[in-house]
């Protein structure tokens, strides 16, 4: 998969969080993808803690949990899915808003969740932007023990 840059990165719109500082969970296994889209983040004015799969996003979310705003998430990683690790770290924060990216957008449904987003891929740096932005500005709708984390990822997982 691949990352579109619509601009160099000096040029791209900064498009500012609506908090102080919002910190993103960004979990990606390909390096390319995960450094590039990392990259664009910070240069937005967000934290990022990058992770390559699940068992490293649950190591820095253990450290971090009290401070991450977003997990941004590809839905099919290694070992564990982002789905999988969507509902996990929900567990533990019912608040946190999740951006699932994908490269097989047609597989997808809707998310179910008014805390829950998708992206595909290939994506443009000012789609990433605007769709963290807006998901970070949603008021939070707390998740429901037992909730499925979507029927989108479901429906993706056994296409």
């Amino acid at each position: 998969m691949s990352l579109l840059l619509d601009a160099p990165i000096d040029n791209v719109e900064v498009i500012h969080p609506t908090h102080e500082k919002a910190t993103i969970l960004f979990v990606e296994d390909e390096n390319f993808v995960r450094e590039v889209t990392a990259e664009v983040l910070r240069s937005a004015g967000y934290a990022v803690l990058a992770a390559k799969d699940a068992i490293d996003a649950v190591r820095r979310y253990g450290h971090w949990l009290a401070r991450i705003d977003l997990l941004l998430t590809d839905v099919i990683l290694p070992g564990e899915t982002g789905c999988a690790l969507a509902s996990r770290l929900r567990g533990e924060n019912s608040n946190l808003k999740v951006l699932f990216v994908t490269g097989y957008p047609e597989q997808m449904g809707r998310p179910d969740s008014a805390f829950e987003a998708l992206l595909a891929k290939p994506f443009s740096t000012g789609a990433l932007l605007k769709s963290v932005r807006s998901l970070l500005e949603r008021e939070n709708v707390p998740f429901r023990e037992g909730m499925q984390t979507t029927h989108a990822c479901d429906s993706a997982l056994l296409a």
